[in-house]
């Protein structure tokens, strides 16, 4: 289709959707952007401007506004051509030019850098949705037409952007309740990144499409057939689960594609709340309802606003399917989410200032101000972008929605942090719980609290939510610090006493000057340093009195095992710009050789070493003073030990074909066991395995050769 086919046909779309909208502003913005992309192509060959064009039709599908259209038209001007931001400015006026600022700041921020940048660049994005939400809104279509137009770059750049897309873009849509946007970038996502997954499991649903289509069909009629019965007016759809969706399912339940109940689904949108709980009445009374599977989330919506009610049947000749119920406006609400919604007949940005889908991320951008240390931020950030799913209640009848897993203490907090940190336990459904439950949907919880009580370490392992961790973390730093600077202080004073350095003779300056070497702003931080033992008293009274205090001379090297080591003597592990701290790797996570890491000082132990994906990293770095670079050293060759664990069909042959794929990665195998899968019906198996491996690509070669043999269904590793 020619450039001027796809303006007629966007204009056409507007037309439609928006009746009575003026579509001059529109043509402007077109002809303006196609003079200043004109002679530029795209990777793929076509002309640049069918990019904006694309865009452009994905917002007006959504219905959005006319500031919307004309920046989705001009979002890339600034950056690929010389118009500068008062042009834009001056011709389209003020509104579309903070919007057209707003993407190009997105599209320069790079998610998939080093965690310092990253998270600078996330509290960017933040802030430009919080100030224009059609900031991310025209972002996420213009990242869902790229995606889509992804095949031409690079096998790395694929990658990158493919990641970037999951980690970030994907759960943003979803909390903003855009389900029909988040669902396609999840599935061009896995397409990339897996695509030997992703090309076995379409196979697998291809071949049973025909099978499928014919079942959800004959059920499609058959449900029509009945609300018709009923006087119920409805409209009635059928469709296959998402691959990304089924994909997830298969890793986390450990099954194979025949034993996932929901891979066929039935959308019925009927006209009111009533008819919904009408047309439930019908699917029950006419299959078994599948115990645990149904839903209502009209009466309690999800906090990104979707609605439905939800059920799994067993229909036809025991075929399982899912059942969705809603109205056309909850409909709409859950395709399309926050756009749903636009107030652009009021002039407004968006939504109401009220509005649940934001709210999170004012909240979000209020506590990223408090916090320093940007893997906090960046942990915070991933809990909060994904659903909450359990919707638990006060004893009042309050509701409150949760991450899936968490426990009393997120409940607590959730309230008010003064009854999270004084609570002391809590009665769930009128009986006394230990803190560590799990909430389930449904449970009426009580704190039980205690004046002058005060949250404990623990509790950073039992907490979900990034509220509850925040929290407490601010709180257990603030005294851990307290007691840091005194203890540091006290280190300072009597190494000064036994070295015969007079620390009351030094001034002021000298200290702040000493604190300043070691990258610390105040005496404060200098002096919670000493005490945390990432520095030694010695080091800084010689650099305070060089004259008294000597440097050490040359001691021979400590023990090898205390330090992270390889056979030939090589460190494996070092501190940067430090030489003479004991390194040890964490055996929580026993991290490998390419995988991202992390330091964390411990008293009298030197400093562990984790991989920055371990779970208790975030449990461990409440206290950010405590953290310290830490790199692989480039000349070590030792290989460390990797538990593995593999979920595969039970049948002869599978362990022979794991071992053959180790021996040919030269990966010597330390022990193995193998063992029916009790939960899986007699049809399944676990392999449990300790193998040596060099580094992290190996790992990654390991177990994508793994997952191609046939009838295997997960590989994980165990940390």
């Amino acid at each position: 289709m020619s450039v001027e086919q796809l303006y007629q046909e966007l204009e056409s779309r507007v037309q439609t959707l928006r009746p009575g909208e003026d579509l001059a502003p529109l043509r402007d913005a077109f002809q303006f952007a196609e003079e200043k992309h004109r002679g530029q192509l795209r990777d793929s060959g076509e002309a640049y401007i069918a990019h904006p064009l694309h865009v452009v039709l994905m917002l007006a599908d959504m219905q959005m506004d006319m500031v919307s259209l004309q920046t989705g038209m001009l979002h890339d001007i600034l950056e690929e051509t010389p118009v500068t931001l008062d042009e834009v400015r001056q011709r389209f006026g003020a509104d579309v030019a903070r919007c057209v600022d707003g993407v190009t700041k997105l599209s320069r921020l790079d998610l998939a850098s080093r965690e310092e940048r990253q998270a600078e660049n996330m509290r960017k994005m933040l802030l430009a949705m919080v100030s224009d939400i059609r900031v991310i809104v025209v972002k996420l279509a213009d990242r869902l037409h790229n995606m889509r137009t992804l095949g031409s770059i690079s096998r790395e750049r694929q990658v990158r952007i493919a990641q970037e897309t999951l980690d970030i873009y994907a759960p943003i849509a979803n909390r903003l309740g855009m389900g029909k946007i988040r669902g396609e970038l999840e599935d061009l996502a896995f397409s990339y990144l897996e695509p030997e997954a992703y090309a076995e499991l379409t196979r697998e649903i291809e071949s049973r499409r025909q099978t499928n289509e014919e079942s959800l069909e004959q059920v499609r009629r058959e449900i029509e057939l009945r609300l018709a019965r009923e006087g119920i007016p409805a409209r009635v759809e059928g469709r296959l689960k998402r691959a990304y969706s089924v994909y997830q399912k298969l890793k986390r339940q450990h099954i194979g594609v025949d034993q996932v109940y929901d891979l066929l689904a039935v959308r019925i949108v009927t006209d009111s709340v009533k008819n919904c709980y009408a047309a439930l009445g019908v699917i029950h009374n006419e299959w078994h309802p599948i115990p645990g599977r149904i839903k209502d989330f009209i009466a309690i919506p999800r906090p990104n606003l979707y609605q439905s009610l939800h059920t799994s049947v067993v229909g036809p000749q025991g075929l399982s399917f899912e059942v969705q119920i809603r109205t056309e406006e909850m409909h709409r609400v859950a395709e399309e989410g926050i756009a749903a919604h636009w107030k652009y007949k009021e002039g407004r940005k968006g939504p109401d200032q009220g509005d649940q889908r934001i709210a999170w991320l004012r909240q979000l951008v209020e506590w990223q101000k408090d916090m320093g240390d940007p893997g906090e931020f960046m942990s915070t950030l991933k809990v909060d972008l994904y659903p909450e799913e359990v919707y638990t209640f006060t004893p009042r009848g309050r509701v409150i929605a949760l991450p899936r897993g968490a426990t009393p203490v997120d409940f607590a907090y959730a309230i008010h942090s003064d009854v999270g940190h004084t609570c002391v336990g809590a009665k769930i459904n009128g009986r006394i719980v230990p803190l560590k439950y799990v909430l389930k949907n449904g449970d009426v919880v009580e704190i039980l609290t205690q004046a002058g009580h005060v949250p404990s370490k623990d509790w950073l392992a039992l907490v979900k939510t990034s509220r509850a961790r925040n929290k407490i973390k601010h709180f257990i730093n603030t005294t851990e610090r307290a007691k840091a600077i005194d203890l540091g202080q006290k280190f300072l004073e009597r190494e000064a006493r036994r070295l015969g350095v007079q620390l009351g003779r030094v001034k002021a300056a000298d200290l702040e000057r000493v604190a300043g070497e070691y990258g610390c702003s105040k005496i404060e931080d200098l002096q919670a340093a000493l005490g945390y033992g990432k520095y030694s008293a010695r080091q800084v009274l010689q650099k305070l009195s060089p004259e008294q205090v000597p440097e050490p001379a040359p001691q021979p090297a400590p023990e090898q095992p205390a330090r992270a080591t390889a056979q030939n003597g090589d460190l494996v592990i070092k501190v940067k710009g430090i030489d003479d701290l004991l390194v040890y790797r964490a055996k929580c996570c026993n991290p490998i050789r390419g995988e991202s890491i992390v330091g964390y000082v411990t008293r009298g132990k030197g400093v562990a070493v984790h991989s920055i994906n371990c779970t208790n990293v975030q449990n461990l770095l409440y206290e950010p003073e405590r953290k310290i670079d830490v790199e692989w050293a480039r000349t070590a060759t030792e290989s460390f030990p990797v538990r593995m664990i593999v979920h595969t069909d039970d049948r002869p042959g599978m362990l022979n074909q794991l071992t053959s794929i180790l021996f040919t990665e030269n990966s010597n195998i330390r022990s193995l066991e193998a063992r029916a899968d009790d939960g899986r019906g007699g049809d399944g198996a676990i392999v449990e395995m300790t193998v040596d491996i060099r580094d992290k690509k190996q790992l990654e070669k390991v177990t994508s050769s793994i997952r191609r043999i046939s009838g295997v269904r997960d590989v994980e590793r165990v940390q």
